[in-house]
């Protein structure tokens, strides 16, 4: 994030962030590269130590109270490690903490997030599904209500920390009624580890290893009524505040996983040489680090305006809308710098060599995960189209469809 934008407490905030970072021992990235290291507890362990984790949740939780903004800062840091380290940072102390810090009980705040975020547990959000991924609606995970319990049947996939997590955030149909509104069908659950909680798919990815992703399986799990997140049949409130720190969140440490790669190509088309000059004197070089370090900028643009958005507390369709734009174009900037960055170090950047390889894997994730580039033009788009047709007719904005030479001309304007 811009040093301008950042106030002093932010810049001291950043220099803890930068001293975990710089902690990290090189073997503990390699390794969990290679699936040596299945869930890194060692390293949520330490940045709970530091109070690094969730650093936006109010203090009598274990957060420091800070904001958005702030989040964004933390979590591009963080990804320079690797987009996988930011995955599993966030994962718990963003996300799971987040919905019941805002939609929880203070007996599950105590229970779940101060111990959370002094990294003493670890947790998974469980959302996607075999049969469903966009789809939020669709879940066919199911939780049968018994009174003082639930029963939880069903499996998760794709689930980041499903190895190595201690409870999940789990989304399950309520209502068996299949006419019933899927917006009040759903209820959210914390569902510890235990009986019937079965790790049952560990997968082996393209890239992002390392966080114990893997397919979840439920059978006949009792869920505690405490455990309810929220109100019963009441998830949708609670996914609607995630898509947030799930969105935004992405989007900002894919900023902090593609700035080694542009740093390391910088650098190395400085000092590399060919005929008789560092490429570097070459534009066909130099413009795409150009254009790579203009990519993360705009990108940072992007992810500080998002995120003093939703700290203004601004209209929730607007937040919406610059979430889900922000989610898209921040991940596929990150993923065209990172590009860029592999052309200009050339064979070299396909080796293990060089780290660039490594991250071009980690960020492909970043437009798929967490809703993908689709979705998100889509929910652009309807916001978008929302926005406009609240804005026509308001005054004080200018009618530019008057601005034509031409423009009363109604019998050339065809709608039907």
């Amino acid at each position: 994030m811009f040093d301008h934008l950042l106030s002093q407490e932010q810049l001291r905030l950043r220099d803890e962030v930068r001293d975990l970072v710089n902690w990290v021992p090189r073997q503990m990235i390699l390794d969990m590269d290679q699936d040596r290291i299945t869930f890194p507890k060692e390293f949520l362990q330490e940045a709970g130590r530091r109070n690094l984790l969730g650093c936006r949740h109010p203090r009598q939780w274990g957060g420091r109270g800070m904001d958005w903004a702030t989040t964004c800062m933390v979590m591009e840091e963080i990804g320079v490690l690797g987009y996988e380290f930011a995955c599993v940072f966030g994962v718990g102390a963003e996300l799971v903490c987040d919905a019941i810090v805002q939609h929880g009980t203070d007996e599950q705040r105590e229970k779940y997030v101060k111990p959370l975020l002094r990294g003493e547990t670890f947790a998974a959000e469980c959302l996607t599904e075999p049969r469903g991924g966009s789809d939020f609606f669709g879940t066919s995970t199911t939780a049968r209500d018994e009174g003082d319990h639930f029963v939880l049947n069903g499996q998760k996939r794709f689930i980041v920390g499903g190895e190595g997590a201690d409870f999940f955030l789990v989304y399950a149909r309520t209502d068996p009624d299949p006419q019933a509104d899927p917006r009040q069908a759903l209820t959210a659950f914390v569902v510890d580890r235990g009986p019937g909680v079965e790790t049952q798919y560990r997968y082996g990815l393209m890239g992002c290893r390392g966080g114990g992703t893997a397919r979840l399986s439920f059978r006949e799990v009792k869920v505690p009524r405490e455990n309810v997140v929220g109100e019963v049949n009441g998830a949708y409130p609670v996914f609607n505040t995630m898509m947030i720190p799930e969105r935004l969140g992405t989007a900002t440490m894919t900023i902090g996983a593609a700035r080694p790669a542009l740093e390391i190509a910088t650098d190395y088309t400085a000092k590399r040489k060919a005929f008789g000059q560092p490429v570097s004197a070459f534009q066909g070089v130099s413009f795409q680090v150009a254009e790579a370090a203009m990519l993360l900028d705009a990108a940072r643009s992007m992810a500080y305006s998002t995120a003093t958005a939703v700290d203004s507390g601004e209209d929730r369709h607007k937040v919406r809308r610059l979430v889900s734009e922000s989610k898209k174009f921040i991940t596929e900037s990150c993923q065209k710098a990172v590009d860029r960055a592999m052309q200009v170090t050339g064979g070299l950047g396909y080796t293990t060599i060089l780290p660039i390889e490594r991250i071009y894997r980690d960020v492909r994730l970043a437009s798929i995960w967490t809703g993908t580039s689709e979705i998100m033009s889509a929910i652009t788009a309807h916001e978008w189209y929302r926005e406009r047709k609240k804005a026509r007719g308001s005054s004080g904005s200018r009618d530019a469809w008057q601005d034509a030479a031409e423009a009363f001309a109604e019998e050339e304007i065809i709608y039907e």
